[in-house]
């Protein structure tokens, strides 16, 4: 074990993918647009209503009734996510380069069948993995529920904003359908359960609570980033919407996670204070060579860094503050969509 501990989330640090959201698309007609607005909807539960016991994520417990009228089985999803993977530049680089280094952990809110199929793709032990459980093999429904189910997803769709049908439908209707009684077992890793990860993450590890870092990008980021930044441990958005953003000390703007590991590099043999002044250092210096020298970054971490940005400008690295807050969360939403394309990257 290592005296540190670096955590990610997988969708948007790791991979371009939104799998459940691709998963939706792919096999309901309709998916795509049924999955934004049911995000949207998991948004306004999370951060307008803040509804007691409702975790940011659950976007894939709300979407899994429509998955059952579909006959979708676990066998789909994962040959589904074995065939569309899609990784943020030097990712792979990044987890094995960290591997080394720190103890690495992914933290994700997606299906466990596409961070099985992740992990399997990376060379990165599952084991180390923490995910959304779904056995959809063992949800029954009865045609009666799949007719009503199919009903409320035209009304969804018909009524996009009305957020008292959804009410009325999640909480008071498919709760009284036979099997709810599983889904309703279903732990969604995101928001709080990943915060509780962490804590797993810290006593199985036995280091110290603020010898953390952690990296997210969106709404089920912001309780671990909180709790890394109240523990002054790391904490950092990477290409974060707003909601990341707002809790996140340090801003990462790339199209490659190799910028990721110049700021793991740092830590994993420094304290908090060394990654800091790295950063102010960066955004004052223009000769990265000497930069680099100075904090005696790793040969191989260079080499790809400059590799990877010889014909382009230098990513953003930032700590973010009230000053530059809207001009940062511009950027961010830029590179997001960029990369990730605008349906994802506008998802919460």
């Amino acid at each position: 074990m290592y005296k540190k501990s670096f955590i990610t989330d997988c969708e948007g640090p790791l991979t371009l993918n939104d799998n459940a959201f691709e998963l939706a698309n792919h096999f309901i007609d309709n998916g795509g647009e049924l999955f934004k607005i049911l995000s949207l909807y998991d948004d306004y539960l999370v951060d307008e209503v803040k509804k007691p016991n409702y975790k940011a994520g659950n976007t894939l417990l709300l979407i899994l009734p429509f998955f059952l009228v579909e006959n979708i089985k676990n066998k789909d999803m994962i040959e589904f996510s074995r065939n569309n993977i899609f990784t943020v530049s030097e990712s792979k680089f990044l987890l094995d380069y960290l591997k080394e280094r720190m103890n690495t952990y992914i933290v994700s809110t997606s299906y466990g069948q596409y961070i099985e199929a992740l992990a399997n793709y990376m060379d990165f032990p599952f084991k180390n993995t923490f995910y959304t459980k779904v056995d959809v093999d063992a949800l029954d429904i009865t045609d009666d529920e799949i007719s009503k189910i199919i009903e409320f997803k035209d009304q969804i769709l018909e009524n996009p904003e009305d957020y008292e049908l959804f009410d009325s439908i999640f909480f008071n209707e498919i709760p009284k359908m036979g099997f709810y009684n599983l889904i309703k077992e279903v732990d969604v890793i995101g928001g709080e359960g990943k915060k509780l990860a962490i804590d797993k993450i810290i006593d199985n590890d036995s280091i110290d609570i603020n010898e953390i870092l952690y990296i997210g990008d969106s709404i089920t980021d912001v309780e671990p980033l909180r709790f890394a930044r109240d523990h002054d441990g790391i904490s950092i958005s990477f290409n974060g919407n707003i909601y990341p953003l707002k809790e996140a000390e340090i801003a990462i703007i790339s199209p490659s996670a190799i910028t990721t590991a110049v700021i793991a590099n740092i830590y994993a043999d420094n304290d908090k204070k060394l990654v800091l002044d790295f950063i102010n250092d960066y955004n004052d210096e223009n000769n990265l060579e000497e930069l680099f020298k100075k904090y005696d970054i790793d040969y191989n971490v260079k080499e790809e860094f400059f590799k990877v940005f010889e014909n382009y400008d230098k990513p953003i690295i930032k700590i973010v503050n009230q000053e530059n807050f809207d001009e940062i969360l511009e950027a961010s939403t830029k590179m997001r969509n960029e990369i990730r394309g605008q349906d994802i990257g506008g998802l919460g």
